[in-house]
This record gives C-alpha cells, structure tokens and sequence, in this order.
C-alpha cells in the first residue's frame, strides 16, 4: 500500500482518540446514549481542529451495530465499511466544488429513500459556507421539515458566511484551537507508537508553529522525519518550520535590554542570513516575550523550558516593558503584510526596541513610542517640541542668522573612524585624528541651507542616496532607511528623519556621520564636504515655514532693486518639496510689486494693511 501522511494514518477512530474537544466529544456521547439524535449538526471552528473527523465518528456511532457508551467499537461491519469508504449510506459532499442549487436538488431527491445499510443515512456537508444563495434557499426546506432517519452534519470554518436561517435549525458546536500541550503529547505518543526517536524540544517548536491545527502539526512533523531521516531533531524542526532558537531569541532580547542596538542588528543580519522567516521571527518574538511576562505570575503557562539567560531576563525587567513590546511587536506584525521589503522593518524595529525603558521609548510615553504603523512620521517628543519653540521664538523677533553661525569642518575620506562621543547637546560630535567632525540640529543650520539651496544639488543628492545607502553597514543602512534629503546646498544638506529616536542615534554615530560625508563628497563629485543638518520630519513643515516668514520680513526691511538685491528670494533655492515653498515666496513677490499700486493703497485705506491668506 502507498504511504499515507501521518494526520490521515492517525486519523481518530473514535471519540476518545480526539484531542481538546471534550465537551464537544461528551455532549456527542450523551446524545448517543440518551438517544436524543436530532437532525442537523453545525460544527464550526479553525481548520484542523477535528471537525470531519467527529462527523464521521458520529456517523459510525449512530450506525454501529454495537455501541459501547456513545462510541463505535469499530469493528462491526458497518464500522469498517464507514472506515473504507463503502458504506453509501454515509455521503460525504465538498461545497467547495459542489456549490450549485443542482446538487442540493439532488440530495432533496435522495433524502426521500429509506437508508439501505444502517440505521441512519448521514449527509456530510464540508465547508458548507461556499454554497450559493439559491442552494441554501434549497437546502432550507430538508431542514425545515427532514424525514426521520437523516441527519445533516454542517462543517465550516467561517460561521459568520452562513446564513441565520440555516444556523437556527442546527445544533452548533463551536471547535476550539488545539493548544500546544494537547499537539505536543499527541505528536509524542504517535513516535512512540511507530518507534522513531525524536527530541522534546523539537516536538514543542512544531506544536507552536502548527498554531492551533492538529493536522498541521501532524503536517510539519511528516516533514521533519523525512528530512532527517526518521528521526525528529530540534535543528532540523527550526529549519522545516522557519523558527529560531531560545538561545538565539534570548540573545536578541538580551542585547535589546541592554539599549545595544549594533549587537542587536547584528542578530537580524545573521537571522536574515540564515533564511529565516521576518514574519515568523516576529511571531516568535511576540511569544517569547509573552512567556518572559507570564513566568513571575504564572510560570505554568508559559509554553518553553526556561533557561538561565531567560530566566535572568524576566528577574531584571519590568512587566511594562514586555507589554510595550508586544505592543510594538504586534503593530509591525500587521504591517508585514503589506511589504515586500521585510527586512527593513525588522530593522527598524530592531532600532526602536533598543531605546525600550521602563517609560517608554527614551523616557517618552508608550503613545508616543509606538506610532501607528511602520513608516509613518513618528509623534514629536520632547526635543522636536523644544526645537519648534526655539524656531517660533526666534523668528518672531529677529531677523535671519548669517552664514558665519555654522560650523563646518573638513573630513578627508583616507581618516579612520573614531569612538563616538554621545552628548545631550544640540550637536553630536567627536575626534577623528585630531580633527573634529559635527552635525547640526538646529534652526540656524537649516536657514543657512535653504539660503544656498540649489535644485541641481538636491537632485545630484537623490540621485546618488540609495548608492550612499548601500555602501554602509547593515546598522547604518536601518537608519537610513528612514530618512531623505530634503534640502541641498554646495555646502549644506538637510536630512529628515521619521523617527527622532534614529535621528538622535545617527548624530551620535560618528562613524556613520564620517562615512555620510566621505560618500557624499566621491559620489556628487563635489569640491568641498557638505554640513549635515539632522532634523525630523515633524519638524520640517514648521521649520520651512518659519523661513519663509523671515524670509518675508527681511524683504520688507530691506528693499532693492531687482538688479542689485542680493536677497534670498532671488537664489536659486531648492528643496524636496520646493514647489509649495516658491509659491509663497512668489506670493510674497507679488505683494511686494503692487505696493505702488494706487488701488491697493485704497484697499488699505479701506480695510486695512493686514493680508490674510486662506488656504486649504
């Protein structure tokens, strides 16, 4: 004989070989006993779940020549002829392929005739919920008025697809999920049985991985023994199911803990290397660390053998931080669905877990540190918030800064990088052979971009970012990834940053800042290095306006002809969104030209000399 798979070898014969359904199991048996068998059954519940399986036990129970307390003692011949397929008082009918009102016409014919074999002629129906409207209009009049010895047993697992009228003439009985004690000994006692060796931890990696379906986890376990050979291991279980070790999710865990985020990368690169699965690692994650929050409440529950790493773990931690992580964890699940590019929000979560506190992100709230989905512009903290007033106040009574406030110095591409040297001051900086390197944050910096701003530099810029990109490590390459220029001057470029949490680890990264100018410089054939401005996309709207608004106040302060001003609204500015910010400095053109008109100085005689702009 062929072989057959193991869920369809190990199939349950009767109702005690069926796992996690005992009330299912025992309301069947009661039915049985009693003999109150009604008409129509509904079993609905998650694939896998043993919902077939009972139906057709239930048929065999019914039919059995010698019943033994609900149960078919299987050895009748009624039993065996049910067990092979012959027994034709039993039909069994997939409304995935047999979903027309045709088919329901004919079991309406068929209903009629009395049972040939058994006692009871037993109607199968399998995914009932793909039948049309007009078979279950069909469908509604057997049900509503059956004849004594049929039986209709529904199968689905989308009730919700069924119409209310159907379900109200059935007894529903609701499956539930499998949990992984129940697949663990059941996968146990079957090796057991056939005699093939098999490691413990290995059997538990399935039983989760089969989330909650039995057949599936019969499935998986097929694959491993003949990938390796009859002989169940946990290495060979990690790689048929795409999981990683304990070890290795304890050593992720622990370097996110300790806020190191290079050691941390280092580990999704070597996961990614291996041929993991993103959404299965995050999966993964998001177990593990529900069993770091259940083990000092109810270590019971939790579905791994801690080991020492683990244990230490759950000791030093705060439940809060487990509940923002699972929090975190699950909103970049959701996100995963909708990318090809995984790897860079694995990245990117890997970034914004390392800033993790007791607090929240960087001492900020949970709100705030878990945005609503992966790639929107995180919520402005503190510092941005600090940034703006600093930009509303200045602006408001002072005009423009000059060039001279900004700091720039010469990085040679052939200089090593040096250590960083993290400050809580506006600019990050460090020592690189004896020469300092900054980058900028501040107000200042950003105006004095815009006042050089070209087009061409910006697109040489865009142009050469992705090359820029690829040439960093995989640590650097994650903070990239969510930033862009923005801005761009022969001397000067303006970054924004979605996350202010990346933003203020790349300005303390010196080796990614030094590296930044060294490519920028090669790659745009420029003559000199450019001043890096790091600011958050947040901020950007607020700042663009401002200059603008001082870019109007200077104009009016200092008038000149067209032939001799030198103001900024006459340089070739450029920025990624330009085409909003040289309209209103267009509009303040404009305004400017008709300050002779006579009649718009009888429309300031009238309404006055304040200009309200409307928009959108």
């Amino acid at each position: 004989m062929a072989y057959q798979a193991l869920y369809r070898t190990w199939r349950p014969q009767k109702f005690s070989d069926m796992i996690g359904q005992e009330v299912v199991t025992q309301t069947l048996k009661n039915t049985i006993i009693s003999d109150q068998i009604t008409h129509a059954y509904l079993f609905s519940g998650p694939r896998g779940t043993g919902k077939t399986s009972a139906a057709k036990i239930f048929a065999k129970a019914v039919n059995c020549l010698h019943p033994e307390n609900g149960e078919p003692d299987d050895s009748c011949e009624i039993c065996l002829a049910i067990n092979d397929g012959s027994f034709g008082d039993v039909i069994e009918l997939d409304a995935a392929s047999n979903n027309g009102v045709d088919e329901i016409r004919q079991i309406r014919e068929d209903v009629n005739y009395a049972p040939t074999r058994g006692k009871y002629k037993v109607y199968i129906i399998d995914e009932v919920h793909m039948l049309s409207t007009g078979a279950f209009n069909a469908l509604l009049k057997t049900l509503e008025e059956p004849p004594a010895n049929v039986i209709f047993i529904l199968a689905t697992t989308e009730p919700q697809k069924i119409p209310a009228t159907i379900i109200s003439r059935t007894q529903r009985f609701d499956f539930k999920r499998i949990s992984s004690q129940d697949a663990y000994e059941r996968m146990a006692y079957i090796l057991d049985e056939v005699g093939d060796s098999y490691d413990e931890d290995a059997l538990r990696v399935i039983a989760n991985a089969a989330d909650g379906g039995m057949r599936d986890a019969l499935s998986i376990l097929d694959q491993v023994l003949s990938f390796g050979d009859d002989e169940v291991t946990l290495e060979n279980a990690l790689l048929v199911t795409g999981s990683v070790t304990q070890s290795l999710l304890g050593d992720y865990v622990q370097a996110l803990r300790q806020g190191d985020t290079k050691a941390a990368l280092a580990k999704v690169e070597e996961i990614l290397d291996a041929g993991k699965d993103v959404n299965r690692f995050v999966e993964d994650l998001i177990s593990y660390a529900r069993d770091l929050l259940l083990y000092t409440e109810a270590p019971d529950l939790i579905t791994l053998v801690p080991d020492d790493n683990f244990k230490n773990l759950a000791q030093a931690t705060p439940a809060g931080v487990w509940y923002q992580m699972i929090d975190i964890l699950s909103d970049t699940q959701q996100q995963l669905r909708y990318t090809n590019r995984p790897s860079v929000y694995l990245e990117v979560l890997t970034v914004k877990l390392s800033g993790l506190t007791e607090n929240g992100m960087n001492g900020t709230s949970v709100s705030q540190a878990a945005p609503a989905q992966v790639g929107q512009a995180s919520t402005t903290v503190a510092a941005s918030q600090a940034l703006q007033t600093e930009v509303t106040s200045e602006t408001a009574t002072q005009p423009a800064p000059s060039r001279s406030n900004v700091t720039t110095t010469a990085k040679p591409a052939d200089k090593t990088t040096g250590s960083a040297n993290a400050t809580p001051a506006a600019q990050a900086q460090a020592q690189v052979q004896g020469e300092q390197v900054t980058v900028l944050d501040d107000q200042a910096a950003v105006f004095n971009v815009l006042r050089q701003a070209t087009r061409g530099d910006l697109t040489r810029v865009q142009s050469v970012w992705r090359d820029l990109i690829n040439s960093l490590a995989v640590p650097q390459q994650a903070m990239l990834n969510v930033a862009q220029p923005i801005a761009a001057a022969p001397a000067g470029l303006v970054v924004a940053f979605d996350y202010d949490v990346i933003r203020t680890q790349a300005m303390h990264n010196q080796d990614l800042l030094q590296k930044m100018t060294v490519q920028l410089r090669i790659l745009t054939q420029a003559q000199q290095d450019r001043q890096l401005v790091f600011i958050t996309t947040d901020a950007w709207p607020k700042l663009r306006s401002d200059f603008v608004t001082a870019t109007r106040g200077e104009q009016t302060e200092t008038p000149q002809s067209n032939s001799q001003s030198n103001s900024p609204v006459e340089q070739p500015m450029a920025t990624a969104d330009d085409e909003g910010l040289q309209h209103l400095m267009d509009e303040t053109n404009a305004a400017n030209d008709q300050t002779d008109d006579p009649v718009v100085a009888e429309a300031k005689a009238l309404f006055g000399d304040t200009v309200v702009t409307q928009e959108d």
